[in-house]
């Protein structure tokens, strides 16, 4: 049973983890699409979301729980005057994930995590 399981582990310890989600997301932003496994793309869009719904509040505590998980202060700016107005409008769904087949080496799922519009 999956009862109370909040996340995926991704046979990696907490602070790996951790470290994976912010590069996923970083590069998320960076490029607006990354091409990862299914699993990670899914557990990387949990992340993503929250952070563009703080980035559409716009306010400074918002900002500084951002900053919290993107350490980078140039890609914070982006996310606040780009990423926030651009889905002001939008309720959720600032992301999507696309299956993209199958990796040749070890045949995992892959998939890509893009945002929309």
């Amino acid at each position: 049973m999956r009862h109370r399981k909040d996340h995926r582990k991704l046979g990696r310890a907490t602070d790996q983890r951790i470290a994976l989600m912010r590069s996923q997301v970083d590069s998320l932003f960076r490029h607006s699409r990354i091409r990862t496994t299914l699993q990670k793309a899914k557990e990387s869009q949990r992340m993503a979301e929250k952070l563009i719904t703080l980035a559409k509040r716009g306010d400074l505590t918002a900002r500084r729980q951002v900053l919290r998980k993107v350490r980078d202060k140039v890609l914070v700016k982006y996310m606040f005057d780009e990423l926030g107005p651009r889905f002001a409008e939008r309720n959720g769904g600032y992301t999507r994930v696309i299956k993209a087949g199958l990796r040749a080496g070890d045949a995992a799922q892959m998939a890509i995590l893009e945002l929309v519009e």
